[in-house]
């Protein structure tokens, strides 16, 4: 299951902050991939569909308990989930995930969360503002001063990206996976960020 990128769902997801990262792994800018580097996986509470704020259902791959041990990274999506009581059994998936050397990503509300666990008080990161970092992590933050205010920010294979910053967090994010070249990596980003006619304006 080395391959694999482990999207932590709770109810209530924001499902646009999983888009881009999910495209890029699964497709390139031609058609879905033959053969991809990884593969998008879902993880949830349950074995039962978990609905985005939109309203759509998405039913997981996994649960908590059923998650392997092996994959290659753990991206928490945003959304009104995390201020729920059962953000707390993502703590020990994230805590493992951190001391076994795994590439974790957090966006929106689940960055405060990731705050709120202290799991950022050793790297550079960034979120919904400082503000809320300090709401949500009250005694439990003490790293102020590496806060960013930043799209995303990437460090020590954490990335961390408030709620706006969907395509800067999956650049961060394809680039610690090395999902492909820098220099498609730089141009996915640039087409999604600028839009087809201003970066083939002249043709």
């Amino acid at each position: 299951m080395k391959n694999e990128i482990l999207y932590i769902l709770l109810p209530d997801f924001a499902e646009h902050e999983m888009v881009y990262l999910a495209e890029a792994i699964a497709s390139d800018e031609y058609a879905l991939k033959a053969n991809p580097k990884y593969v998008n996986k879902v993880v949830a509470l349950a074995k039962e569909p978990v609905k985005s704020i939109g309203g759509f259902k998405v039913m997981p791959d996994y649960t908590f308990d059923t998650m392997p041990e092996d994959y290659a990274a753990l991206v928490l999506i945003g959304g009104f989930g995390w201020l729920g009581s059962v953000a707390n059994d993502v703590v020990p998936i994230v805590a493992k995930a951190i001391d076994t050397g795994k590439i974790v990503g957090a966006i929106c509300n689940a960055a405060s969360f990731m705050a709120k666990h202290g799991f950022v008080n050793n790297i550079y990161h960034t979120g919904n503002g400082l503000e809320q970092l300090k709401l949500w992590g009250g005694d439990e933050y003490t790293n102020a001063a590496m806060y960013r205010n930043e799209q995303a920010v990437s460090d020590h294979g954490i990335v961390t990206a408030n709620g706006s910053a969907t395509l800067e967090f999956a650049k961060e994010l394809l680039l610690l996976l090395e999902n492909d070249t820098t220099e498609r990596i730089e141009m996915f980003y640039q087409f999604n960020k600028r839009g087809f006619c201003d970066l083939f304006s002249g043709s």
